[in-house]
């Protein structure tokens, strides 16, 4: 949705590695939004973001207007069942069925043989590959590896909106995750015990609030009561008026 940073230019890399011809899209979605959400002042820097894509030796960047991708009497969206219901979906409704309505449409736009999609929004992955599959649609999703920032927060465009104090607040969303997965590789499995350590590791920073911490099946985003198969922990929580979201894959399969 533009005010790219380097996870977002880390995709084009990837997709370098193995395409012949690399397309980036830039639009800001309104239907993934909520009434409430931050659709108006979501960071708009396409000049930037431009010349970022063109350092990175992008063939070409798709940046379509509202009207082109809703029309006056666009009524047809796309749901994807339940991948898209727990976590996410149960904070923001209506929004994955947003997600997985403009990125098919950008599909059969720009027709792509690969996408490259970041694991930052785990959710978002596998709900495109649950629309990729059930749709039958000719296209390998590839997810890549979250980026992070120094202190392991991971690189977000809602970053811009934090204050500095708030920016040291956020990097604790991490430190909880990196405490889920220390345990586990040290034979914790219970995932009451793994959501305990972690929301110990919170309340450190007070001022966030946590709107959902999970242990969760990394494929069915099923709540797990024992990590007895490949997991993932993930949070979504509040930092000031930020709403952050990461997660940390569990389990031997990492």
């Amino acid at each position: 949705m533009g005010a790219l940073h380097a996870g977002h230019l880390s995709l084009v890399e990837a997709a370098h590695r193995c395409e012949d011809f690399v397309v980036a899209t830039i639009f800001v979605n309104p239907t993934q939004f909520g009434p409430n959400e931050d659709f108006r002042r979501y960071p708009r820097t396409l000049d930037a973001d431009l010349a970022a894509l063109a350092a990175a030796e992008t063939d070409l960047v798709f940046v379509p207007d509202q009207t082109e991708i809703y029309g006056s009497r666009h009524a047809t969206f796309v749901e994807v069942g339940p991948v898209a219901e727990p976590l996410e979906g149960q904070c923001r409704p209506g929004h994955f069925r947003g997600v997985a309505t403009v990125v098919l449409k950008l599909f059969n736009i720009v027709a792509p043989d690969r996408a490259y999609f970041g694991q930052k929004d785990y959710q978002q992955t596998l709900v495109v590959r649950r629309l990729v599959v059930d749709l039958d649609l000719p296209i390998e999703i590839h997810v890549c590896r979250t980026l992070r920032e120094r202190d392991g927060l991971a690189m977000s465009s809602r970053n811009a909106y934090l204050t500095a104090d708030q920016r040291r607040q956020a990097s604790v969303l991490y430190r909880s995750l990196r405490r889920a997965v220390e345990l586990v590789a040290g034979g914790e499995r219970e995932a009451e015990a793994l959501r305990a350590a972690m929301q110990d590791c919170l309340r450190t920073e007070p001022q966030v609030a946590v709107e959902y911490l999970a242990i969760v099946d990394r494929e069915t985003l099923a709540r797990l009561s024992v990590v007895d198969r490949p997991g993932l922990a993930a949070i979504a929580a509040r930092v000031g008026e930020t709403r952050l979201i990461d997660n940390e894959l569990l389990g031997d399969e990492r």
